[in-house]
């Protein structure tokens, strides 16, 4: 493999990097725009970077991805695409019938310098915008940020369309904004929530959308995702719950600035101590009680911790991804004495290292961390200080070939494996499914590399 070729050796660069751990803004906002009920997202761009979103998207997803484009030309990146998102406006509302559109932008129209809002007004100024239908829109350029960028930049937009609150009583409703996670998590936040007896408005919601049922009919526009009607109503909720500081703190703290709708921000509720924090904090806003289903499904996890804890036990870990999660996974191997020594994401935050150094302040052996980062740095670290266990995406199977270690798929994007879209990995369950994930790599590990003598039945 071409990567064994990467030298222990570490230099530091500032004007290349190797092997990213993130991809572009626009699929990130297409992901979240995806979790609006009835929605089509567009591209305002080219047709090979809105190719290149749906097919990223369809391959972690393995469900079709519809989006339409404002298919650029030389003549649209001179003198700007305005003629033909306002003609791709038009043929999407007659052809298609969405509910809303959700345009993102892309580095050729960020470039030439697209105003989206004036775009929007002159669409529907001229009729463009069936009365009922909405706009959404959100500035995507590629050459900033990364996938989380994008993504939290569309949800902020989604956050903008709530209306006026006024003087009216308030909903009685919980904003839960869940950060890119995926399809089953989202299932699995509004089932907790149910138990406890809390309403919630959830968005984005890819649940329904992108791990739906294979019933034989086709639907355009699945029956999944946040309605328009519930977006607006957002402005009228008791509060809102940001999971993750990169995906999901804008748009909380827009809601909050305009319409007074207070928020906190939490870290994704991945393991033990951060799910504790979310079932708490929707207990307390919800005014309710934690009912003894939740607790029973804490019980079960903290069982499995103890009974394995000796697998777990000071194994060295490293793990990619995106911020959000990476902070909230540190958290959880942490607690149950596993020690994440190696921890790269490819999204901009200098706030990332200073959590990470914080919930690694206690382990006993050097810790690195880099935003900003990639997967050759990664792979070096690696080399100078060898790991029992890698997990990030799909990506990482070239680092886990080649220094032998193993593997657990997990982020995004996973091209080669199924599954991902319905298991979760927030809460309680999320939790025991990812720790039997880390224990049949570990133990496959153990039968594998057991002597004769040592080869038991039992373990």
């Amino acid at each position: 493999m071409l990567l064994r070729h990467t030298p222990k050796e570490i230099q530091e660069r500032s004007a290349v990097t190797i092997n990213p751990a993130k991809t572009c803004q626009p699929i990130g906002a297409m992901y979240a725009a995806l979790g609006i009920h009835g929605c089509l997202p567009h591209s305002h761009g080219s047709q090979g970077c809105c190719a290149y979103h749906r097919s990223a998207l369809t391959r972690h997803y393995k469900e079709p991805i519809s989006a339409a484009t404002s298919s650029f030309t030389e003549g649209s990146s001179v003198f700007g695409g305005q003629a033909n998102l306002l003609q791709a406006i038009n043929n999407i509302f007659t052809v298609y019938n969405p509910e809303v559109i959700a345009v993102h932008t892309t580095c050729l129209s960020e470039t030439i310098g697209d105003d989206l809002k004036q775009i929007f007004d002159k669409a529907t100024k001229e009729g463009i915008v069936p009365k009922g239908k909405t706009l959404i829109g959100a500035s995507t350029p590629s050459y900033v940020g990364s996938h989380v960028t994008g993504f939290s930049n569309m949800v902020k937009a989604m956050a903008g369309v709530a209306e006026e609150a006024g003087t009216g009583k308030r909903s009685g409703k919980i904003n839960v904004i869940p950060g890119w996670v995926e399809p089953a998590d989202m299932e699995e936040i509004k089932r907790l929530a149910k138990i406890i007896g809390v309403d919630i408005t959830l968005f984005p919601d890819t649940s329904g959308v992108l791990n739906g049922p294979l019933s034989g009919e086709y639907q355009m526009f699945p029956k999944g995702g946040v309605t328009v009607a519930d977006l607006k109503a957002t402005s009228r909720a008791i509060g809102t719950l940001a999971l993750g500081e990169w995906c999901s703190a804008d748009a909380a703290r827009l809601l909050d600035t305009k319409h007074k709708v207070p928020c906190r921000v939490l870290d994704m509720p991945f393991g033990l101590k951060a799910t504790d924090r979310f079932i708490d904090a929707l207990r307390t806003i919800g005014g309710t009680t934690v009912p003894n289903e939740i607790a029973y499904e804490r019980g079960q996890l903290v069982d499995l911790i103890s009974d394995m804890h000796q697998y777990f036990y000071h194994k060295k870990v490293a793990i990619f991804g995106d911020p959000d999660q990476l902070i909230a996974m540190t958290e959880f191997l942490v607690s149950i004495d596993m020690w994440p020594v190696h921890i790269v994401t490819g999204t901009p935050g200098k706030r990332f290292e200073e959590r990470i150094k914080e919930l690694t302040k206690d382990i006993p052996v050097p810790v690195n961390v880099r935003q900003r980062g990639d997967m050759y740095l990664l792979h070096q670290w690696i080399k100078n200080d060898p790991v029992d266990l890698l997990i990030g995406n799909t990506y990482g199977k070239y680092i886990a070939r080649d220094e032998d270690i193993p593997f657990i798929r997990w982020g995004f994007p996973i091209l080669d494996r199924q599954g991902h879209q319905y298991f979760p990995t927030s809460g309680y369950r999320g939790g025991l499914l990812f720790l039997e994930k880390v224990l049949n790599a570990l133990l496959d590990r153990k039968d594998r590399d057991s002597p004769e003598q040592k080869f038991e039945l039992v373990l």
